[in-house]
């Protein structure tokens, strides 16, 4: 059973993604400068957006956007998808540039495989990039702030993990939207529904090609797992240089301290029961008298799939200077839990939990990100 499996703010897997110490990704130093996230004004903007369409092999929709402003929330998902989108445009970036320099590590030695993954990949990064533009006019044409890029981090040393990393965070991308659309609806936003849609389509179709590329089968499971937009935005501060944002309390969504899957690999002959190590950093202030010495008071969730939430208890716990390590129960069986995209949070109740967001809403720390298959 291969497997990778990532964290907020730890990458470990099957042969242990690799943690380098590199320069951070800045927009500053965009080594694809088209101008983009800052398109000009005038005609300059305007052939520079042609330009990225070219590259993205399509357009932004000349549709007009609602006639009635957005609810909050709609506006907060808004947001959350300019900034996972700058995210992902600055990943791709860095990714082409190490490619088409031949970066140690992401030297692809058949000519013909190394000039077709560049030019996919070029086509993914200028989409990406009509993403954030579609989510940031959209807050600018109802007179709200634009989402400004971050400084960001990537801790992969090689190809192969980099798309790793890539399916993996398209995997919470897909999970998430599908919150997105949920609150569109219930906000009666419904005019926003059908682009995020086309995303969702665009993003599946991303990532059966990042899966292919890793040996694996393009589409994972017949119904993919779930997210919400908190889990989405505390998994990508893992990412991002603290204090490099520009404005990243425009965005009304908690973030949770991180919950680390430690490298313990699911390298099983068969579809089985194991367990699974996590740790997690203490706050600074004491810790509520509720979660208990032993930690009784806290629980394991795991969300698979489209099924009901998971629950199992800490097993082992133990602290040594201020971390927490302990283990949890990861009951895999092939079908009804554990293929795909796992997503793991500690929560102050021990459930039973309905959906996603319910478990968002009780969780302490989170998430951790377990892949499968």
């Amino acid at each position: 059973m291969r497997t990778s499996i990532v964290s907020a703010v730890s990458l470990v897997g099957l042969s242990c993604l690799s943690v380098v110490s590199a320069a951070p990704f800045t927009y500053k130093n965009d080594p694809l400068s088209n101008g983009f996230p800052n398109l000009a004004a005038g005609d300059k903007g305007k052939a520079e957006l042609a330009a990225i369409e070219q590259q993205a092999l399509g357009s932004l929709s000349n549709a007009p956007p609602p006639p009635v402003k957005p609810q909050n929330d709609s506006l907060t998902s808004l947001r959350l998808i300019a900034f996972n989108e700058l995210f992902e445009v600055a990943f791709f970036t860095e990714l082409l540039s190490n490619l088409t320099n031949e970066v140690d590590g992401y030297q692809i030695h058949h000519q013909g495989a190394h000039d077709f993954i560049v030019r996919a990949l070029t086509a993914v990064q200028a989409q990406e990039e009509l993403h954030v533009l579609n989510a940031n006019n959209a807050l600018a044409h109802f007179n709200e702030s634009i989402i400004l890029p971050c400084e960001y981090n990537f801790p992969v040393s090689n190809f192969e993990d980099a798309i790793a990393l890539a399916s993996t965070f398209t995997d919470l991308v897909l999970g998430t939207l599908q919150d997105v659309q949920t609150v569109f609806g219930a906000d009666g936003d419904v005019g926003l529904i059908r682009g995020v849609g086309s995303v969702i389509g665009q993003e599946g179709e991303q990532n059966g090609f990042y899966r292919q590329l890793l040996d694996k089968t393009p589409s994972a499971l017949p119904f993919l797992t779930t997210s919400t937009r908190e889990f989405a935005f505390s998994a990508l501060q893992g990412f991002v240089v603290p204090g490099s944002c520009g404005n990243l309390d425009a965005i009304d969504l908690p973030i949770f301290a991180p919950l680390t899957v430690d490298a313990t690999p699911l390298d099983c002959p068969e579809p089985k029961p194991v367990n699974l190590d996590f740790s997690f950093t203490l706050p600074s202030s004491p810790a509520p008298a509720a979660w208990g010495s032993d930690y009784a008071g806290l629980s394991l969730v795991y969300i698979n799939q489209q099924n009901l939430p998971v629950v199992e208890p800490l097993l082992n716990p133990a602290t040594s200077n201020g971390v927490v390590t302990f283990q949890a129960l990861f009951p895999f069986n092939g079908t009804t839990f554990g293929n795909g995209l796992t997503i793991a949070a500690v929560t102050n109740s021990s459930g039973p939990f309905a959906n996603a967001n319910a478990v968002a809403n009780h969780t302490v720390f989170g998430p951790g990100l377990i892949e499968v298959h």
